[in-house]
C-alpha cells in the first residue's frame, strides 16, 4: 500500500514539473564557434532527456561486452557447483539407503566438480566406510582434520575408525585432541571419560567430569551422581592400600550420592569402626528407603560389632519396617532370624514368598528345614527347587551380570551402568505348571524315602502310586545325584504318562542330569549361583556341607 501511494505521488510530481516546464516562455540559445542553436525550454528539456537515455544505453552495451567473459566464467562455475551439490545430495541419499555403488559414483563426481566443499570430503569418507575401505576413509578424515572448518568432524571420523580397528590408544588420543579443539564436544568428553574409567584413572575421570559440568554438557543432578560413582570406585580401590584416603573419599561420595549402595556400605563400615554407629545407621536407612538391598541389610545388622544374633534380628526388623512388604525386607529378617535360631519367625516372613520363590528364598527355606528339624530330605527338595527357581535381582549392565557392583559397564564403558535388577533369566519360565506342583507336593508331603539298595543293584523302582523312589545311596554325593535324577523324572506331564503307558517307563533310571539341569554341584564355582548371586552361593555351599556331613 505504501509503495502504491509513493508511486502515485511521484507521478503527480512529474506531471506538475512537466506542466511547469511547458508553461515557461522565452528561448534558450547555445553558441559554439560557428554553431548556434536556439530553442524553447520544453524542447531543450526533451532533447536533454533523450541524450541522457542514449548515453546510458551506449554505456550499458559497452560495459556488458567488457564483462561478458567474467560472467561466462561465473556461470560455468555456478553450473559446476550446482552439479556438484546435486551429486553430494544424491550421494548422501545413496549412503542413507545403503547403495554403495551409487554413493561411490556420486562421490567421484562431487570430488571432480566441487573438491573444495567440506561435504565432498564427508561423502568420500562415508562412501569408503560403506565399501569397507578403511584406508580410503582414514585418508578422507585426515584431510578433513587438516582443515579448520572440518577439523572436529575429521577427528570424530578418525576416532570411529580407530575404534573399528580396535586401537584404544589411538582412539583416546584422538578424543583428547578433539577436547582441545572443542571442550564442549559431547562425544569426545564421553569417550575420554570412558577410557579413563576403563584404565582406573579415577582422578583423570573426575577432572573430565568437572570440565563437562563447567561446559554445561551435563546437569547438576547427573554430575553429583557420576561424581559419587567415581569417588566410590576410587575408595574401593584404596580400601586395602590407604584406608585413611579411602575413608575420606567414600564419605565425600556419600555426600554426592547418598543412595549409592556400595558407597553407603563402605562408609557405614568405616563409621562403625570409628564408633559412629548412629550416623552409619542413618545413611543405611536413607539408602534402604531408596532401594532395599541385601548388602545394606547385612551392614545394618553388623553395624555394632559384638552384638548377639537376637540383637541383630531386632535391628534388622527395625530397618525392614522402612520398606515393609518388600521381598528384600522379608529375606533380611529371615536371614537374621535363622542366625538367631528363630525359625518360626523366619518361616512367618517367608510365607508370602513361598508360592513363587526365588533362588534365595528357596535356599533360606532349605536352611530352615535342615537347621530346625535336621530334615535332610526337605532341605534337599528345597535345594533342588532353588536350581529351577527364578533368579534374584543382581548387578546387571547392558546384559552383563556381575556378582559385585562396578563403576562402568564392561560392554559399553558407560559410567554408572550397573543397576540392581532381575536379569532376563529371572523372567517367568514356560515350564508346565505340573513341574512346580510336583515340587510343592514333594515339599508339603513327607520327605522322600531314599532306600539303600545293594551295590550291585542300579535300578530305581516306583510303587503302585509312584510315591516312593528307591535308588542306590552308597554315599552322600551319590544320594544327592540320585535325588536330582529322581526329581528330573517328574518333568513329564501326567497326560504324557497316560499316553505312553507303563511299558514306556524305563526299568532303570540312569543317575544323570537333565540337559537343562545344572544340578547341585559339589564345586561352588559350578553351582549356578556364584556369579549372579553370592548370597545364594554362600547358602548353597554351607547347606551342602551340612548335608554331606549328615549323610556321612
Amino acid at each position: 500500500m505504501f509503495r502504491i501511494i509513493l508511486f502515485l505521488v511521484l507521478i503527480a510530481l512529474a506531471a506538475l514539473g512537466a506542466t511547469w516546464v511547458a508553461d515557461q516562455t522565452g528561448t534558450i540559445v547555445m553558441s559554439w564557434d560557428v554553431w548556434r542553436v536556439e530553442t524553447t525550454l520544453p524542447a531543450f528539456a526533451l532533447g536533454l532527456g533523450l541524450l541522457v537515455v542514449a548515453v546510458l544505453l551506449v554505456w550499458s552495451i559497452v560495459r556488458g561486452l567488457w564483462q561478458a567473459p567474467r560472467r561466462i566464467r561465473r556461470a560455468r562455475r555456478e553450473r559446476r557447483n550446482r552439479r556438484g551439490r546435486d551429486a553430494i545430495t544424491r550421494g548422501l541419499l545413496a549412503i542413507g539407503h545403503g547403495d554403495a555403488a551409487a554413493a561411490r559414483t556420486h562421490a567421484r563426481v562431487a570430488r571432480r566438480l566441487v573438491s573444495h566443499e567440506p561435504l565432498t570430503l564427508l561423502l568420500h569418507a562415508q562412501s569408503a566406510q560403506l565399501d569397507g575401505d578403511a584406508d580410503r576413509a582414514q585418508r578422507a578424515f585426515r584431510a578433513m582434520a587438516e582443515r579448520a572448518d572440518t577439523r572436529l568432524l575429521g577427528l570424530r571420523g578418525l576416532f570411529i575408525e580407530a575404534q573399528r580397528a580396535d586401537d584404544p590408544q589411538a582412539a583416546v588420543a584422538i578424543a583428547e585432541e578433539a577436547l582441545k579443539v572443542s571442550p564442549s564436544s559431547i562425544w569426545a568428553s564421553q569417550a575420554a571419560l570412558g577410557f579413563r574409567c576403563a584404565r582406573g584413572d579415577w582422578t583423570g575421570a573426575l577432572a573430565i567430569l568437572d570440565k563437562n559440568v563447567a561446559a554445561g554438557l551435563i546437569d547438576k543432578a547427573l554430575y553429583r551422581r557420576q561424581r559419587g560413582v567415581l569417588l566410590t570406585a576410587r575408595a574401593l580401590e584404596l580400601e586395602k592400600s590407604d584406608r585413611d584416603a579411602s575413608r575420606n573419599t567414600v564419605m565425600e561420595a556419600v555426600k554426592y550420592a547418598p543412595t549409592l549402595i556400595p558407597a553407603v556400605v563402605l562408609a557405614s563400615k568405616y563409621l562403625s569402626e570409628g564408633n559412629q554407629m548412629r550416623r552409619a545407621m542413618r545413611i543405611i536407612e536413607t539408602a534402604w528407603l531408596a532401594q532395599p538391598h541385601p548388602d545394606l541389610a547385612d551392614a545394618y545388622a553388623h553395624v555394632m560389632p559384638g552384638d548377639s544374633a537376637r540383637e541383630r534380628l531386632a535391628r534388622v526388623e527395625t530397618l525392614a519396617e522402612n520398606a515393609s512388604g518388600h521381598p528384600e525386607s522379608a529375606m533380611a529378617i529371615a536371614r537374621a532370624a535363622i542366625d538367631a535360631s528363630e525359625f518360626a519367625r523366619a518361616r512367618e516372613v517367608l510365607e508370602p514368598l513361598i508360592a513363587a520363590p526365588t533362588q534365595r528364598v528357596a535356599m533360606l527355606m532349605a536352611e530352615i528345614e535342615h537347621n530346625e528339624h535336621g530334615d535332610s530330605g526337605r532341605a534337599r527338595a528345597w535345594t533342588l527347587r532353588a536350581v529351577r527357581a527364578l533368579h534374584d535381582p543382581v548387578w546387571t549392565a547392558d546384559g552383563y551380570v556381575s556378582d559385585h557392583w562396578r563403576p562402568v559397564s564392561p560392554v559399553t564403558g558407560r559410567l554408572d551402568a550397573f543397576q540392581w535388577q532381575a536379569p532376563l533369566a529371572a523372567l517367568p519360565s514356560s515350564r508346565p505348571a505340573l513341574v512346580e506342583a510336583e515340587f510343592s507336593d514333594q515339599i508339603a508331603s513327607d520327605a522322600p524315602r531314599f532306600e539303600a539298595l545293594p551295590a550291585a543293584s542300579q535300578s530305581a523302582a516306583r510303587d503302585g502310586d509312584g510315591a516312593t523312589v528307591a535308588i542306590e545311596s552308597s554315599s552322600p554325593e551319590t544320594a544327592a545325584m540320585s535325588a536330582e535324577a529322581a526329581t528330573s523324572t517328574t518333568f513329564r506331564t501326567q497326560s504324557d504318562l497316560d499316553k505312553a503307558g507303563a511299558s514306556d517307563i524305563p526299568a532303570v533310571i540312569a543317575i544323570v542330569r537333565a540337559p537343562d539341569d545344572p544340578g547341585v554341584d559339589d564345586n561352588p564355582q559350578n553351582d549356578g549361583f556364584t556369579e549372579e548371586n553370592p548370597q545364594v552361593a554362600r547358602q548353597a555351599g554351607g547347606l551342602r556341607g551340612l548335608l554331606s556331613r549328615r549323610g556321612s
